[in-house]
């Protein structure tokens, strides 16, 4: 399988496991939220915040892959990879699952982090080879 075929089966599967997510908090498919010990609760709007947020980055990351648009995908990739690193960072400071915060969020922020790269390695512009940085060194 070539690399490019690689990547596009990787994005792929970020962008419908982020839709995925996006939609099981507005379609409550599992009634907690893993990781955090009974929090929130009630009616605080937490589902619709990160609800829409995954949506979306679902759709931003989606309409770059069907477009074609590989080196912005890759980018974008990069910078979504912090969500679910902001999403361990939250579940650690509220005393959450430290195997829920690392193995579920931490991991899912590495491997889109690693994507990106790859894609962007792919596109000729690794984050250490950009435009500007190419231009410098010619």
């Amino acid at each position: 399988m070539s690399l490019k075929k690689l990547n596009t089966v990787l994005a792929t599967a970020v962008v419908l496991f982020t839709l995925y997510l996006g939609l099981s908090f507005v379609l409550p498919l599992e009634p907690s939220f893993p990781g955090l010990p009974n929090w929130p609760s009630g009616d605080s709007g937490f589902p619709i915040v990160k609800s829409s947020r995954e949506i979306a980055m679902g759709l931003a990351m989606g309409v770059l892959l069907v477009t074609g648009h590989r080196r912005p995908l890759g980018w974008v990739l990069l910078m979504v990879a912090i969500a679910p690193f902001g999403d361990m960072v939250n579940v650690l400071a509220h005393h959450g699952s430290t195997a829920a915060a690392l193995g579920v969020h931490g991991l899912t922020a590495a491997l889109i982090a690693i994507t990106g790269w790859l894609i962007l390695r792919e596109a000729g512009a690794t984050p250490a080879t950009t435009p500007a940085t190419a231009a410098q060194s010619a």
